[in-house]
């Protein structure tokens, strides 16, 4: 009996084991994720991001010229046609609100019939002026006249009685004199006035003739055939009913050539620094997927810029797209891969399989139905792998995710060899 006992125990032991052996197996084999083996070959570093398409040429559609003179500073768009459309040369895009202008305008109205009335008063006003001014003249040359005739008339009369005749004489001839120089500061005065008047009135008339020009322009008209996309506002929506226009930004809409198109981004602060005028881009359409382009980058911004709904700053960056397609049109989304370096020849893994603690990256592997924390030595990224330069193998199993706790607790930690120079600074140390 005894022995049965502990034939039983034995046996109840062995079977425990074997299940505990498959049970460690098992979940090694399915821990936490799949099992992937590291590639070598060309490994390409890229940055991949999204934008939108443009025209690299286009013609402006603008809103009326003159409009800061005349004290306007906004317009509100009060139509648009379809954007898209495609229109003619000389065909209606825009109108814009004439409510301020009709005001502007009805106020000119007003200061030319105010101008017109004082021109009209000045013009009388100096006629009478000048007519008495005349008149004076005339009075006096008759009385230097009676002067001179009583002073031919008195020769023979008593000295004291000559001597009153000549001192009237004398005095009704520079009365006449300073009256006649008195006449001709008038009429400068009043070629002055009429002057400041007529041209208070030709002022008020440009400004209205001014003004129905304006009024032309705010029927906003292609200056070219194309199709018809609106420009954006500081915010970045698009101009649409409602928006205003100004001065600084009259820019209402564009007419695109079809022929070049840009793809601009927006890159990252980080991601900038890898980015430079002439790299190579992939470029596909959200649209349709199936189409694929080749681009090169043509400008990348020297300043970073806070864009709506982002935090950080980013840097403008501008696609020229090769191939020539009418599918391609303003506004499209683009999905854009910068191909920043190719390197040949390299062992690389998922960014998924790498894992750090403090300064050290490794990575699970399995050996047999052992889990092994592999540290390694990672060189350069992309957005999705990193190239291994040591602790790994291609016919290694590295697992894309970490094992459950308890079996990376069980893990085997295995660490990289020192390399010489790692031994000779801890000799140097030494």
């Amino acid at each position: 009996m005894k022995k049965k006992a502990v034939y039983s125990i034995a046996m109840l032991i062995v079977a425990g084991s074997f299940i505990w052996w498959f049970a460690f197996k098992a979940s090694a084999d399915s821990a936490s994720g799949i099992l992937v083996s590291p590639k070598r070959g060309i490994f390409t570093i890229t940055v991949t991001t999204t934008g939108e398409l443009v025209a690299k040429n286009s013609k402006d559609i603008r809103g009326p010229e003159g409009t800061r003179q005349l004290g306007i500073w906004q317009m509100k768009i009060s139509n648009l046609v379809a954007e898209g459309t495609q229109v003619k040369s000389g065909d209606m895009v825009a109108e814009l609100d004439q409510t301020e202008i009709d005001s502007k305008r009805n106020d000119a109205l007003l200061n030319i019939q105010k101008s017109q009335a004082e021109y009209t008063t000045a013009k009388l006003d100096t006629a009478l002026t000048l007519s008495g001014a005349r008149e004076d003249i005339v009075s006096l040359e008759f009385a230097e006249e009676q002067s001179k005739l009583l002073k031919e008339q008195s020769i023979y009369e008593a000295p004291a009685v000559k001597k009153q005749v000549d001192l009237d004489f004398e005095k009704t001839e520079r009365q006449l004199k300073q009256t006649r120089i008195n006449y001709k500061t008038k009429v400068a005065q009043a070629i002055a006035k009429m002057q400041t008047v007529e041209t208070d009135l030709t002022r008020e008339q440009q400004k209205l003739k001014q003004m129905q020009e304006v009024v032309e322009q705010f029927r906003i008209l292609a200056p070219a055939s194309g199709i018809v996309v609106y420009s954006r506002e500081w915010g970045g929506k698009k101009r649409v009913v409602g928006s205003t226009i100004s001065p600084w930004d009259p820019v209402v809409a564009t007419l695109p050539d079809l022929d070049t198109m840009e793809s601009i981004t927006y890159i990252n602060e980080v991601d900038v620094q890898k980015i430079q005028k002439g790299l190579e881009v992939r470029l596909g359409l959200d649209s349709d997927p199936g189409k694929k382009y080749t681009g090169i980058i043509t400008s990348v911004a020297n300043i970073g810029e806070q864009r709506p709904n982002s935090d950080s700053k980013v840097f403008e960056v501008r696609i020229l797209i090769h191939e020539k397609d009418t599918t391609l049109r303003p506004s499209m989304t683009t999905s854009n891969t910068i191909i920043v370096s190719v390197v040949p020849n390299k062992l690389y893994v998922p960014l998924e399989c790498l894992h750090t603690e403090g300064t050290q990256t490794f990575v699970y592997k399995k050996e047999g139905s052992s889990i092994i924390k592999q540290q390694v030595e990672i060189g350069v990224t992309n957005e999705n792998e990193a190239t291994i330069e040591r602790g790994l193998v291609e016919k290694d199993q590295v697992f894309i995710s970490a094992p459950a706790e308890e079996q990376r607790k069980s893990a085997t930690v295995r660490s990289l060899p020192k390399t010489d120079s790692t031994k000779t600074s801890s000799k140097q140390a030494s």
